[in-house]
Order: C-alpha cells, then structure tokens, then sequence
C-alpha cells in the first residue's frame, strides 16, 4: 500500500546512508579512525543536502502499527488551549505534530511510531503542574515538549520532571531564570533566552529614536526577566512598572509608568493583558506609541485595537534567521502540510524539539529520560554530520546514528548547540512590525550567549 511503498522508499535511503558512511570509514589509506569519522560524517552531509524535501501529506490509509511493550517513545505536549495564550496553542501545536509525521515517516524511534499526547496548563502553574504530573504518572511519557510560558515551565520542573526525570524542552519560555533552574538537567530550551531578546529590543528603541521609555511588564519569571534584560541595555530614561495577570484595569499601572515623561511604552504581556491596557492607554491619552515583543506579537490583537492604532508598531521576538537549508526545508514542509507559514511565534521550535528528542533516543538505544537527556546535546552540537528538517533528512540521521556516528541537526529556528545550562547559545532575534492590518517580518538580528 501507499505507506509501506514510502516507507521502503525511506528504508531505501537509510540503507544508502548507511552504505555511505560505512565506504567512508574503511577508507584503506588512512588509518586514523578520526579523519575516517570526519569523512564519513561529510558524505553523509553531503548527501543529505542534496536530497529533496519529502511529501509530507498523511497517507489515506495507515494500518495499525505493532509496537514491542516500553519500546514506543511517548511525547507529551504541554501548552495553552485555554487562558490568556490560548491562541498560541494550537498553532505551535502544528509544528509539532509535523515533527512526529516526519519523524514516524522515516521509520520511527527504535522501529516503532512515536506517540504523543497533549496538555493544558492555561497560563497558570498550579494547572501546568497537575497536567505535568498526569503526563508523567498516568501517561507515561518520556519527554514533554512545552510549557510555553517561563512561570509554567519553572514550576513544572521544579515540582514534576526535575526529579522525576523527564526531559523538558519549551520551545517558547524565554526568561533568564531558566539558565540557573534547579532541574537536575533535565530542562531545555529550543529558544533563545531573552538575555538576547532584551538586548535586541533596546537596540530597536534607539533605532527608533526612542530615548524616554515606560516599560509595563507581567509580574512574573518573563516579565521579569525581559525587562530586566531590556533596562539593563537600555540607554536612556526608563520608568517600569508592572501589573498582575489577572487584574481587569491597568490603568494605575500605565499612569506610574508615564510619570517619568515617557512618550512610549514597552508592552511586555501577553494579548489579552495587551488589549486592555493598549486600550486604556489610548482613551487617556497616556500613550499613543509602542515597542512590543514576543507575547505581544498577536493577529488577535489586530482586530481588538484596531489596525490604525496599531500601524508600524514593531517588535521583537526569537526567530530563525535568514534564509538557510534547515529553514528552506521547513517551510517547505510546514507549507505542503498546513498551507501559510504560521505568524505566530516558537511554531518552528516545537518542531526542532520534537525532533532533538527523537534523534537523542535513538542515539541512546533507549526511551529512559535520564538516557535521552544525556544524548540531547550531542545530537544538536557541533562535531557530526548535519542533517536537517524534513522526512529525508531525519532518516539520514538515524541511519548514521545505526552506524555509531554523530549527527549534527540543524534546527529550523536556531542551533540546538545547548550549553550545560540547557541554553541555546547562538540564534536570531527578528524584528517584525505590524503594517496594514497584518504582522510582517523585519530583518533579523544575530546573537551569541557567552
């Protein structure tokens, strides 16, 4: 049938990989085992770069699938289908449920599809931490991907996966206190910290001509932290002050922060907090100018304000960079699936997470989280072959992995070169701005965390 027809033609390309790199190693004129590696690991580049993106759409029919008992490896999704993100949800979603096609169309983790299944943690931690529990204790995964925001993933390992031992990679949670969590290393991230982000926002302030700013941020580990990290390189007057999340007028909030004479705001939310005080700013005639971020890079935000009060407002966020294979591919990818590329951020990082965990189980032989945390690193680092996004390249990657060599994935939003703090450490922020009624990318910003 349709799928066993794709499926040998994937087997096909593992095998060629495999006979490739196995050429390159018993090369007979040189005998240093790591310029057999070196070789081997380029061919296999080689070849994968010159292979084309694979169709990506489901097949009509798929027979059900035998796996072997503790040998499947189960993902879980952890992210907000409900509460004041809940329009992100569903959209980072898609990114990752095209990571497992792609990942279960070329062969699977250790022979068997990968499962998954999802959570709601609705902004809120002490839901994030039941739902963290129930994924681990009743379902049964070996990894989860999310949650999306900074408070929700510090509370969730510090009560769930650090000692449980679940590997945790948010693709969206950017403050700086995740670098120095307690979590037994076992949390990631496949963003970039907003120790970058907030260096990138002030740059775009003096860009702009900004020189007296209000800074209104939520009152917690994001907020927090961008805000710090923005006054930090700010050069200038700032005045902040921030507002609790569930609060239904922020009104007191943006007088305190126009009292230093700023003559515009630094949103630092989330939309629904956003919409309220964009509002209130408007109709008191506090402010009428604005500097936005990742959180506050919403389509629903269009509609609630209106898009002549939002008109060459730009922002920051983590983003992927200029043109490059690994992006190419994706996009490609993620067209062919779902139609238009996704505007909302961190689609693209829960891709690569999906896709870190399941090369790192393979290359560890096993499911165990303390096993797939220990191979995370070296499936993204510098030092093997690269390979990146899409059917082809993911099986390539496995059949290197059988050989016993290193892969190098290139993820579609940034390097997964993780650091012994879970932190990528090289990346893009992107500044992108609303015009005409629609959020459009800007350029892109490079950065690297020492």
């Amino acid at each position: 049938n349709r799928l066993a027809s794709r499926r040998f033609a994937l087997l096909s390309t593992m095998v060629l990989a495999i006979a490739m790199v196995a050429a390159a190693c018993s090369d007979d004129g040189d005998d240093d085992s790591s310029s057999a590696t070196a070789e081997a690991t380029t061919v296999a580049a080689t070849a994968v770069a010159t292979t084309a993106v694979a169709a990506t759409a489901a097949p009509t029919t798929v027979a059900p699938t035998e796996v072997m008992p503790n040998e499947t490896l189960k993902i879980g999704f952890l992210a907000d289908f409900s509460g004041p993100i809940a329009e992100f949800g569903p959209e980072i979603q898609t990114g990752f449920e095209l990571a497992i096609l792609h990942v279960n169309l070329a062969g699977g983790v250790l022979g068997n599809d990968v499962v998954f299944v999802t959570g709601d943690s609705a902004l809120n931690a002490t839901q994030g931490v039941e739902e963290a529990r129930r994924l681990v204790e009743i379902e049964g995964v070996h990894a989860i991907v999310g949650p999306l925001s900074s408070t929700v993933t510090l509370a969730v390992s510090a009560s769930v996966t650090a000692d449980a031992g679940i590997p945790v990679i948010s693709p969206s949670a950017t403050s700086p206190a995740l670098t120095t969590a307690d979590d037994n290393g076992f949390l990631f991230r496949s963003t970039t910290s907003d120790a970058a982000q907030g260096v990138v926002l002030a740059s775009l302030a003096a860009d702009e001509g900004y020189d007296n700013v209000g800074v209104l941020f939520i009152n917690d580990a994001y907020g927090q932290g961008l805000a710090e990290a923005f006054e930090g390189a700010f050069v200038g007057t700032v005045t902040s002050s921030s507002f609790e999340a569930d609060a239904v007028s922020y009104l007191a909030e943006l007088q305190s922060a126009a009292d230093g004479g700023a003559t515009t705001l630094v949103a630092i939310a989330f939309p629904t907090q956003a919409e309220i005080f964009i509002r209130e700013a408007l109709e008191n005639d506090l402010f009428d100018s604005f500097l936005f971020v990742d959180g506050t890079k919403s389509e629903d935000l269009i509609t609630a304000i209106g898009a002549e009060n939002l008109e060459g407002v730009k922002g920051t966020v983590p983003g992927p960079g200029p043109e490059s294979p690994a992006l190419t591919a994706w996009n490609s990818a993620y067209k062919f699936r779902f139609g238009p590329l996704p505007t909302r951020p961190f689609v693209r990082e829960a891709y690569d997470a999906v896709i870190a965990i399941a090369l790192a189980a393979q290359a560890a032989g096993s499911v165990d989280g303390t096993a797939i945390r220990d191979q995370l690193a070296n499936v993204g680092g510098p030092g093997g072959a690269e390979f990146i996004p899409g059917v082809d390249g993911i099986a390539a990657a496995f059949a290197v992995l059988a050989a016993g060599l290193e892969v190098n994935f290139a993820g579609s939003a940034t390097s997964l070169d993780w650091n012994e703090n879970g932190d990528v450490t090289s990346g893009y922020v992107g500044i992108w701005q609303y015009s005409d009624g629609a959020i459009v990318e800007v350029t892109e910003v490079p950065f690297t965390l020492d």
